[in-house]
């Protein structure tokens, strides 16, 4: 077997941002490099990883000149912690690459080029903005060179933190975190001191054994608290002093939950909670609407950018009272709530049932007796024997997952036909996609970038689109 050769491409002046948050530019004979662990600006010698015909993909390996755009990381785990990829970056610079994401996705994949931009809405907090954070428990931490260099044996070896990129089995012990605002740090930090201190057991991520799993800590705009563990066994006397001391620690901390979760994997949504303290839920208020935030809910993580982003989707709706308003992929239904009460009537279609529920709950806790949802999924439900039974659309919102609408979503949007359709994507290369299905009827007539996740590359966009 032929070893691969160690290329290094020298002296690469990194120029702008790709897709993911890397960084891109050029050798000398034109050809395209896209280096990670680096920031536009930088000028790099790179390892290369892939090479293709068009393009090398590599790592930055050592800094000629680095980027006018850096800054300093504000956390001590960066670079080893595979979320805040842009903590280096200024946030001015990477609102910019942002926006000429979308713009470049809207014109390159769209083919669209005729539309008002309008200047990408900042977050007005570039850190502590998470309001849901969740953790893994693990016996074997993710050790650093130093520590499996050392000649002392490490006798303890427990984390409570975040999986190492491409290492599932292995969790940073995490010290601090600059996603959510305290006590989250204080709390996680206090779980994991008693763990320690009580030799409670972590999980054994390959062996599928031990106790302690994985924490949850909610937050809603009032400073109240929910706590969610899930324990791999019931150790009931364990379990009862860990809540207890925590109760006692934290009185922000409003209700207590947990789950026994023997499967083989975290996922909450199939496991039956149990309440220890509290209702088993927050309250959220937007605008004057209410919400019930239990441990299975989705909601927006960043819920003041969120509050934002509905304010934008219901000024681009411009509703006038009259209008009967289709909200595609609703969810717990936030945005049809938001504009049902400037609207005639809101339809809203989601295929999570917990979702519906949930949707159904809020509209009558907020008093809305014209929001009507149904269940299933959308290229299924949303057919055009659904459009014979249902009043037509005078305004369309939808706001789809990554992959975007299925084509027969969109040929039915197409049949609908309503005056404006207001599209909300947390991916603009699958948005622009869909747009290039339907510029033939209908022109975009602007979009907004809205960054909700500072300090990474991921940025969402609203589009209006009005019939031609």
């Amino acid at each position: 077997m032929r070893k691969k050769k160690n290329i290094i491409l020298e002296n690469i002046k990194l120029t702008t941002a790709g897709a993911k948050g890397v960084s891109i530019g050029k050798t000398d004979d034109g050809k395209t490099v896209i280096v990670s662990g680096a920031v536009p600006g930088d000028v790099v010698n790179a390892r290369v990883r892939k090479s293709k015909s068009k393009y090398y993909e590599a790592e930055a390996v050592s800094f000629i000149e680095l980027s006018p755009d850096r800054v300093s990381p504000e956390c001590t785990h960066f670079g080893v912690c595979g979320g805040c990829k842009w903590q280096n970056l200024s946030y001015n610079k990477q609102l910019e690459f942002k926006q000429n994401e979308v713009l470049n996705n809207i014109r390159r994949i769209g083919g669209i080029d005729d539309f008002q931009t309008l200047e990408i809405l900042g977050s007005a907090q570039q850190y502590f903005y998470r309001n849901k954070m969740e953790f893994s428990f693990s016996d074997a931490r993710w050790l650093t060179s130093e520590e499996i260099n050392a000649e002392n044996e490490i006798s303890n070896k427990n984390a409570l933190g975040f999986h190492i990129p491409g290492m599932w089995s292995k969790i940073l012990d995490l010290k601090e975190c600059y996603l959510q605002e305290s006590p989250s740090n204080e709390i996680r930090l206090a779980v994991k001191q008693y763990a320690d201190e009580h030799h409670l057991d972590f999980f054994d991520v390959k062996n599928q054994e031990g106790f302690l799993r994985t924490l949850m800590l909610r937050q809603n705009s009032r400073g109240e608290w929910m706590v969610l563990f899930q324990f791999f066994r019931e150790e009931q006397d364990s379990r009862e002093a860990l809540f207890a001391y925590l109760l006692e620690c934290f009185p922000q901390i409003k209700t207590l939950v947990y789950a026994i979760n023997s499967k083989n994997n975290d996922s909450v949504y199939d496991l039956d909670i149990k309440t220890f303290f509290g209702k088993g839920y927050l309250m959220e208020e937007m605008d004057g609407l209410k919400f019930k935030i239990g441990p299975k809910s989705f909601f927006q993580t960043n819920y003041r950018q969120a509050l934002e982003l509905y304010r934008k989707t219901l000024e681009f709706a411009d509703l006038k009272g009259d209008e009967v308003v289709y909200d595609l992929y609703t969810g717990t239904g936030t945005i049809a709530q938001y504009v049902a009460r400037k609207a005639k009537k809101v339809i809203g279609i989601e295929a999570v049932q917990e979702a519906i529920d949930a949707a159904t709950e809020h509209a009558a806790l907020n008093g809305l007796d014209n929001c009507t949802f149904y269940c299933g999924d959308m290229k299924d439900i949303f057919t055009a024997d659904f459009l014979e039974k249902h009043p037509p659309a005078d305004v369309l919102i939808t706001d789809p997952p990554r992959d975007g609408m299925h084509t027969k979503v969109v040929e039915q949007i197409l049949k609908l036909a309503p005056k404006r359709i207001v599209y909300v994507s947390c991916n603009s290369a699958t948005q622009a996609r869909d747009l290039a299905l339907m510029k033939g009827q209908y022109k975009v007539e602007k979009i907004l970038p809205v960054d909700m996740f500072p300090q990474t590359h991921h940025v969402e966009n609203i589009a209006l689109l009005t019939q031609k």
